[in-house]
């Protein structure tokens, strides 16, 4: 059987991915036709819902729950591994206020979390993550949200963190920051539903205990990142809660999407949102 898969050409997720799409592990007979893009296309495809199983960032899942399902395995979740609020040099909160900011996407979560700490931050300008860096010393915008590799790059640019909005979420709540997460379409039988989340989660196990075995797959997409880059970037997305989310990984989803529905961003869940 062959399934629809999107996730990002990020060292992360190529790192998760590598050994059920190679078959380097027992995928239950599974196929993949895979699609790469930058996670805020792959939210945009999901509100479309043009894949059956795709990665795409926590907060834009609050507009899919009727559509689709997250799973246990395969996410982005964790500690000290946030968006970095970043500017040219140090700027006041009413700058920020003012704008204009640079974000990776309306429905990424790090878009979520600097409105969750800015929330008279008005003036928001989507870019492309790899773009962010250079809007901001274009002096494009007043300040920038970076993700991915960028958190590695930014200093050695001449550019200055404002704010780490993965710190202001641990500390207003104690969770592990819930970036990203694999979803799957609710039509999927409830069997199928099951094994894709295990041939995931062996994935992942197989990547964590074999990490050389995806580097020629990560470095073909890594965009000529520097290898030491791309090895940090790996070690701070891919963690136990890749393996799988928990009961804690669980929980700050649903404080992320209770705040979200204070906020009047997304609307009330119809349905029960994680595999059973």
């Amino acid at each position: 059987m062959e399934l629809s898969l999107g996730f990002s050409p990020c060292p992360n997720d190529t790192f998760i991915f590598d050994a059920m799409i190679h078959k380097k592990i027992d995928v239950e007979g599974l196929d993949f036709k895979v699609f790469m893009e930058d996670v805020e296309t792959l939210n945009r495809k999901a509100l479309q819902q043009e894949l059956e199983i795709t990665k795409l960032s926590c907060f834009a899942y609050g507009r899919l729950a009727e559509c689709y399902v997250l799973l246990d395995s395969g996410g982005a979740m964790g500690m000290n591994c946030g968006p970095l609020l970043i500017a040219k040099k140090s700027i006041t909160q009413e700058a920020i206020n003012e704008g204009p900011i640079a974000i990776p996407g309306d429905l990424t979560t790090a878009n979520f979390l600097f409105s969750l700490a800015y929330p008279k931050a008005a003036h928001k300008i989507a870019f492309t993550f790899n773009e962010i860096e250079d809007a901001v010393l274009d002096g494009v915008v007043n300040a920038g949200v970076i993700i991915h590799e960028n958190r590695f790059t930014y200093e050695s640019r001449g550019l200055t963190k404002i704010v780490d909005l993965g710190s202001y979420w641990e500390e207003k709540t104690g969770f592990p920051i819930p970036l990203g997460a694999i979803a799957v379409k609710r039509t999927i039988p409830d069997d199928l539903k099951h094994k894709i989340n295990r041939v995931i989660r062996r994935s992942v196990e197989f990547a964590l205990a074999n990490p050389d075995s995806s580097l020629d797959f990560v470095k073909t997409y890594a965009q000529e990142m520097d290898v030491e880059v791309m090895q940090k970037h790996i070690a701070l997305y891919v963690n136990h809660f890749s393996v799988d989310m928990g009961d804690q990984g669980r929980e700050a989803l649903n404080y992320l999407y209770g705040k979200a529905k204070e906020m009047e961003l997304i609307k009330q869940f119809k349905s029960k949102i994680f595999l059973n």
